[in-house]
């Protein structure tokens, strides 16, 4: 890979994991090895901070459930956004990898607001808290003690995410150029949290309102604002980091757009969580879709089955075949066709060589076809 990159401010030696010529196909090779030495950054942090604050190590193995157990998807957008200005770099991976600890808070926060009883396979963090609390004999509800113990799980990681960003290495100049990105993402997404507290199937939503919920709180956080922060920590060329928020806002709407489907199809032990967004009664993008578009006789039935305080898996069943039935699906797809297009035609235009573009055009596919 040259050293001479668009937009780059400065030079630094060629590493070890480098992009050139790198294929469609590559691209999941470069994730994987990208996602192999955040965890590895990631374990050494998190190990060498627990000891230091003194988290016991049950907790630690609760904490690590959340930090260490993703595809790292934001670090690695974050690390492709220096990419586009600089070479490899381990103190710019090592930045990278702190946004793994912003997420783990982000997901911490977002089960106990859900109230959801597993993550990534296994009990969530509240829930398996709540647990340790009643077999230990504890004074107290061991809910509310396991509610509480997660929240402040998510302040550790919120605090040690910039901490880790801060002692990455990378130099002040840099660092200043990032932090107010950084702020923008972390407002954002808080404001869309708040928003979605409220954004229930049964308030009747608007498709227009959801995605500007998913985009607050998901889309941009997963995508568009990993590669600012990267761009901006390798003082990008101001034409390349609007071409990167330009493609990271289309695909990471096209992100959630999967995911929405994937929670109304999408099997458990691929989504990791035991409930579709069907039973918590959650206004995604599919289901709202759904009854906008069904006519009279399925808007009725849907209306009827998804304003019940719960629904069994015979109900689950039912509204997931009306909504096949309204062709919400169809649409949804259309929409991920739509903006996976406006998303190259955005690198298309951009100023950069022809390596990271590949790069970027693969990670759009790995993000935006999943499997169910």
């Amino acid at each position: 890979m040259s050293t001479q990159i668009v937009g780059s401010r400065r030079a630094e030696p060629t590493g070890t994991h480098g992009t050139a010529g790198l294929p469609e196909q590559m691209t999941a090779e470069w994730q994987q090895t990208v996602r192999a030495r955040v965890l590895a950054e990631l374990a050494e942090f998190v190990q060498r901070r627990s000891v230091e604050s003194a988290v016991r190590p049950a907790v630690q193995h609760v904490l690590w459930q959340y930090v260490g157990g993703g595809k790292c998807v934001r670090s690695a957008f974050m690390y492709a956004g220096w990419l586009c200005g600089a070479t490899e770099a381990d103190t710019a991976l090592r930045a990278s990898a702190a946004l793994e600890l912003f997420h783990a808070f982000a997901l911490l926060q977002d089960d106990v607001m859900d109230e959801s009883a597993r993550r990534r396979g296994e009990p969530t963090a509240h829930r398996r808290l709540a647990d340790r609390h009643q077999r230990n004999g504890l004074p107290g509800c061991p809910r509310r003690f396991g509610e509480s113990a997660a929240t402040l799980l998510g302040d550790i990681c919120l605090i040690w995410a910039e901490q880790m960003l801060r002692e990455s290495g990378m130099d002040e100049p840099a660092l200043a150029r990032v932090r107010p990105h950084y702020d923008r993402m972390r407002i954002e997404l808080t404001m869309g949290q708040f928003a979605d507290l409220s954004n229930d199937i049964r308030s009747t939503p608007t498709l227009d309102g959801v995605l500007a919920i998913a985009r607050a709180k998901s889309g941009d956080y997963t995508v568009k604002w990993p590669l600012v922060l990267g761009a901006a920590m390798a003082d990008c060329d101001r034409h390349v980091t609007a071409a990167l928020a330009e493609y990271g806002r289309s695909i990471g709407e096209a992100f959630q757009l999967r995911d929405d489907i994937l929670g109304v199809y999408g099997l458990p032990e691929v989504t990791g969580k035991p409930d579709n967004d069907i039973a918590q009664h959650k206004a995604s993008t599919v289901i709202v879709a759904a009854m906008e578009m069904a006519g009279t006789r399925l808007h009725r039935e849907l209306c009827s089955l998804l304003r019940a305080p719960t629904l069994g898996m015979s109900e689950v069943a039912r509204v997931r075949a009306l909504i096949t039935a309204t062709g919400a699906p169809a649409r949804i797809e259309a929409m991920i066709d739509n903006r996976v297009t406006e998303a190259r035609r955005a690198l298309a235009a951009a100023p950069l060589p022809d390596d990271r573009r590949e790069l970027l055009d693969g990670m759009a596919a790995r993000c935006t076809v999943r499997e169910f």
